[in-house]
């Protein structure tokens, strides 16, 4: 079984937008579709794609899969935190209802969510949602702090969550009536967000989620084998912003296994100058940022197996440039993504 994660970068800048653009046969869409097509996963995790009621783009989507002949029959989303109005000032900037002040960045509520489409049903009634749980109720919590206090307020952490985009656990139902554990997520990036290094310190405790949830920490049972973790923490295990250690505990943890996915050209694109001086793996890399500023190329999308799993293959799609495929990144001036499909082949029990 072929599972994989996306950043496909479809959300737009209002509700129903996204619909819109892939009823009109929208390029990106089409671009992104032919690199699902071509590694043609069984199970794939969708991130920064619009949420909408009823999944309607999500439908939509899986249409185009379908022409494109990748057939995905089963769809899967709940409401992100994303664009989650909460009625504070969440930032300290004195200012209500803007995109900083819901529970997740957002202009509209349901922006740049989560979406799973499988071959696989769901089975919907085992399904948990851990995107309400308070970020001050993590153990360890690293909350934003001004000269020894909350900031910008206590308030704020009373209603604060951890999850800017969402945290879940999705059954699958298999073949022989078993089930796979699908862990989901897409964390904050550990820039811009505010001051006092909010974005930074909430990026760091959405990853150290998924390690206090495999040791038993908190009031939830942790998953059962099999399962797999997978989508974007926006956060490299050595290279670029962010604490990296929480992602490295995660990828060191007992429970899960890191079946090291490789291309040839996240290896070709490390040698833009925007990536030199990094010490990570190169043909790991699975995102393409090329400001001269950088942060250059970096490992922020998984793909994570239980351990009791035995991974037959895996892989980053980022053809090298003399290869035919490469063309369906897109023009490299103005990719669909800057993110890479990661992909890892399953043996299941």
């Amino acid at each position: 079984m072929r599972v994989a994660t996306y950043n496909v970068n479809l959300s737009r800048r209002g509700p129903g937008l996204l619909l819109r653009d892939l009823r009109n046969g929208d390029p990106a869409a089409q671009s992104i579709a032919q690199v699902i097509a071509h590694v043609a996963p069984d199970v794939l995790l969708l991130t920064k794609f619009d949420y909408d009621h009823g999944l309607v783009a999500l439908d939509s989507f899986a249409d185009l899969l379908r022409r494109h002949g990748l057939d995905l029959p089963h769809g899967f989303a709940l409401r992100p935190n994303s664009g989650m109005q909460t009625g504070l000032d969440m930032v300290g900037d004195r200012r209500l209802n803007t995109p900083d002040d819901a529970q997740g960045y957002g202009s509209f509520a349901g922006a740049g969510g989560m979406a799973l489409l499988s071959r696989l049903p769901v089975d919907r009634g085992a399904v948990r949602d851990f995107s309400a749980f308070l970020w001050r109720d993590l153990p360890g919590a690293r909350l934003p702090r001004a000269n020894g206090r909350l900031f910008p307020s206590a308030e704020v952490f009373e209603i604060q969550r951890l999850s800017t985009t969402g945290h879940w656990s999705v059954p699958l139902i298999l073949p022989d009536g078993g089930r796979l554990e699908v862990l989901a997520y897409y964390a904050s990036p550990p820039v811009f967000g505010g001051a006092r290094d909010r974005n930074l310190l909430r990026n760091h405790d959405e990853t150290m989620f998924w390690v206090h949830l495999l040791d038993g920490a908190l009031p939830f049972a942790p998953p059962q084998s099999p399962f797999v973790l997978m989508g974007d923490s926006n956060l490299d295990p050595q290279d670029g912003d962010g604490l990296h250690q929480a992602m490295r505990a995660l990828l060191d943890h007992p429970a899960l296994q890191d079946p090291h996915p490789r291309s040839p050209g996240a290896v070709e694109a490390a040698s833009h100058p925007a990536s030199h001086g990094h010490l990570g793996d190169p043909a790991l890399d699975t995102t393409h940022w090329t400001r001269e500023i950088g942060p250059g190329n970096l490992r922020v999308d998984y793909v994570l197996p239980s351990a009791d799993l035995r991974v037959v293959d895996a892989g980053v799609f980022w053809p090298a440039t003399d290869d035919p495929l490469h063309a369906l990144l897109g023009p490299p001036e103005d990719p669909p993504t800057r993110h890479r499909l990661v992909w890892a082949d399953l043996a299941l029990p």
